[in-house]
């Protein structure tokens, strides 16, 4: 089911399956999310919950017991339940189901609002523990951007800029998408800029960046200054990634709140880090914010 958003001038689809949202037009028409040609790649802004990429050995233990799940989790694979509806917004519910308990043991609400704003729009995460013992969790997104946006522009004529300089190392993958517990890689020195350059994703796969001082990052054309900014405030890490080996015409932003497992980790998902660990009945909101540039 999907659901047709708009405020003035400004146009969005919210897709139940995966809670995500699939499109979003400026005034002008032009599409700013990715549409997910499979011959790249066929996600556009999947939802991360309740992991943040790859498992050790695709298993997690909860005390001690083994469950194993895929690659970012299972809430981009199913289907969510409308909540509440308006002209800009849509709120959006996923709850445990036989399904998810044997994957992640735990009874949840998952909430995702995405609403239309003057400029852009904004994603809120509301975590609840329905349960009656203590849930950890990590969730993330993973939107998809178009790049270039406009014909006749190029991938490298885009740059990522900081709202402030920072002086960052990348956290670095092996080959089999694990956080690697013994090396980083420079990538800023008091700078607030990188500039897009397919050789570097096709080496490392993701630029994964922690601790940094900025809550904002934007994807903006050299020239024109065209683009989008995130507004990533309370999420703890971001990455950028777009499809390897390829010539794929987007990328994405993403504001993570957990990541990858490592690769000398124990595997307990309560010593994960970055993971948010909620008592019985309590609640957690997140939110970011995306506005065209």
């Amino acid at each position: 089911m999907q659901f047709e958003l708009s405020y003035r001038g400004l146009r969005a689809a919210v897709d139940s399956h995966g809670g995500e949202l699939v499109s979003l037009r400026d005034p002008a028409g032009t599409e700013y999310i990715w549409n997910g040609d499979p011959a790249f790649w066929p996600g556009r802004n999947p939802l991360l919950f309740p992991i943040v990429g790859n498992l050790k050995g695709g298993q997690v233990l909860f005390n001690g017991q083994p469950y194993e799940m895929s690659r970012h989790g299972f809430a981009r694979g199913l289907d969510f339940s409308p909540v509440e509806q308006d002209a800009n917004r849509v709120v959006l519910e996923l709850r445990e189901s036989p399904a998810t308990l044997v994957r992640y043991p735990f009874p949840f609400s998952l909430r995702v609002c995405h609403a239309l704003t003057e400029a852009g729009f904004s994603t809120a995460f509301r975590v609840e523990n329905t349960g009656d013992a203590p849930m950890p969790f990590c969730i993330g997104a993973h939107t998809a951007f178009r790049c270039p946006l406009h014909s006749g522009e190029r991938f490298e004529d885009y740059e990522i800029v900081f709202d402030q300089p920072e002086t960052a190392d990348m956290i670095l993958l092996t080959p089999e998408g694990l956080v690697r517990h013994d090396g980083r890689e420079p990538l800023l020195r008091d700078e607030d800029r990188f500039s897009l350059d397919r050789a570097v994703f096709d080496r490392l796969d993701t630029i994964i960046l922690e601790g940094l001082r900025s809550t904002g990052v934007s994807l903006l054309h050299r020239e024109t200054g065209h683009g989008v900014r995130l507004d990533f405030t309370g999420f703890p890490m971001v990455a950028f990634w777009t499809k390897s080996g390829c010539e794929a015409p987007f990328v994405c932003l993403e504001p993570w709140h957990g990541c990858a497992a490592a690769d000398n980790e124990d595997g307990e998902f309560f010593h994960k880090p970055h993971c948010i660990t909620l008592a019985p009945g309590e609640i957690r909101d997140l939110c970011y914010t995306i506005t065209l540039m």
